[in-house]
């Protein structure tokens, strides 16, 4: 089994949330895991590699006084979902986001963020424990 090269802590995402393109306003996906400087969406098409996106996400009362925040981040790998071909996870670095918004992003890890069951071997096979 080769070595987990991630060092920050990621999380599984456990509440509903939509991330829109902030220029578009499209729907981009919703996020599904997220660590202190990332998030994976679920997306319903592939997302373009490489490219800095202006991001936003509404936030909730319990959260956050703002009613939400809006970042830059960049897609850096996209595939299908093996269990579901209709949807696409994207993995997103944060590249640009305000002091005062990455702590309610912080405070977002922290409360929506639960801990994984399952350490994943290849893109196909997890190990549950």
């Amino acid at each position: 089994m080769v070595a987990e090269r991630r060092k920050l802590s990621r999380r599984n995402f456990s509440y509903y949330m939509r991330v829109l393109d902030e220029v578009t306003g499209k729907l981009i996906g919703h996020l599904s895991d997220i660590s202190t400087d990332g998030f994976k969406l679920d997306c319903s098409r592939p997302v373009q590699l490489r490219v800095d996106f202006r991001l936003r996400i509404d936030q909730t009362s319990d959260i956050s006084d703002k009613h939400f925040l809006i970042f830059s981040a960049r897609a850096i790998w996209c595939k299908m979902d093996y269990l579901d071909p209709s949807t696409y996870q994207v993995g997103f670095n944060i590249t640009n986001m305000p002091p005062s918004d990455y702590e309610v992003f912080l405070k977002m890890f922290d409360v929506y963020g639960t801990k994984s069951t399952a350490r994943r071997r290849s893109n196909s096979e997890y190990i549950w424990g």
